[in-house]
């Protein structure tokens, strides 16, 4: 049985004070609830260790919005998985659609953040996900393939099943746009097909402008274990209302 999860990105958004102030509210109202559901938030990375601190010994999760695909060296501004696990962060969001588009990170670069975050014991979170224009030709489940396979390729399948695959639609990011139900269950359906042996033990959850209001629907699918929240994320009272969603 898969444990339902639900991940708080956080993206380039509060201050020092205010992130504090919002892991303290999930965190206390997380541990108020039945732990059915996993809760992970990942706040920005100047604010990791306060935010570690703030969760305390809560049940509440914490991990980073990126990671390096490098170990150590003359890397300027990247951030290593070692690093960011003696912070104690315990999950690393590898190939989100906006390190993608705004930066240009390619499905080779993504799989090799992939291998070094899990090797240096951090669960990656591997987003995919296709853009408008590749859903209006048609073009969605090929381009999902094209972004698991390379994670394969560089890790092998079994690698998959200690790690979170995450289907976040581009053109539902940030847009308030989401993904049907169904949508949603197709890709992710396909996905675990794609996973082989190891598909009923990889937690597949999707991202793309979810909230309180549409959670439920998504959860009700057979395929979504859980959901990458963006902007809901940031209003402790909205996370936790889709954390007790997932565990229904």
């Amino acid at each position: 049985m898969r444990r339902p999860l639900v991940i708080g990105n956080w993206k380039m958004n509060g201050s020092r004070h205010s992130s504090v102030e919002l892991a303290k509210g999930v965190a206390s109202r997380f541990d108020a609830i039945a732990q059915e559901v996993e809760a992970v938030v990942c706040p920005p990375d100047v604010f990791l260790a306060d935010v570690a601190l703030a969760l305390g010994g809560s049940a509440v999760g914490l991990g980073a919005q990126n990671v390096s695909q490098f170990e150590s060296g003359a890397y300027t501004g990247d951030v290593s998985a070692s690093m960011l696990a003696e912070l104690g962060c315990s999950y690393a969001i590898v190939g989100h659609s906006e390190r993608r588009a705004c930066y240009g990170e390619t499905s080779s670069q993504v799989a090799a953040k992939f291998a070094t975050a899990q090797r240096k014991g951090l669960a990656p979170i591997l987003c995919v996900g296709e853009t408008l224009a590749d859903r209006e030709a048609n073009k969605t489940l090929a381009v999902i393939r094209e972004q698991i396979s390379a994670v394969v390729e560089t890790v092998g399948l079994g690698a998959l099943s200690s790690a979170i695959v995450a289907y976040e639609p581009v053109w539902a990011i940030g847009t308030g746009e989401v993904a049907s139900p169904d949508q949603a269950q197709e890709v992710l359906a396909f996905i675990r097909t794609l996973l082989g042996e190891k598909a009923d033990e990889t937690r597949l959850i999707y991202g793309g402008s979810v909230s309180a209001e549409n959670a439920a629907q998504l959860f009700e699918q057979e395929d979504i274990d859980g959901a990458l929240v963006g902007g809901a994320s940031l209003h402790a009272e909205q996370f936790m209302a889709i954390c007790q969603m997932a565990e229904m």
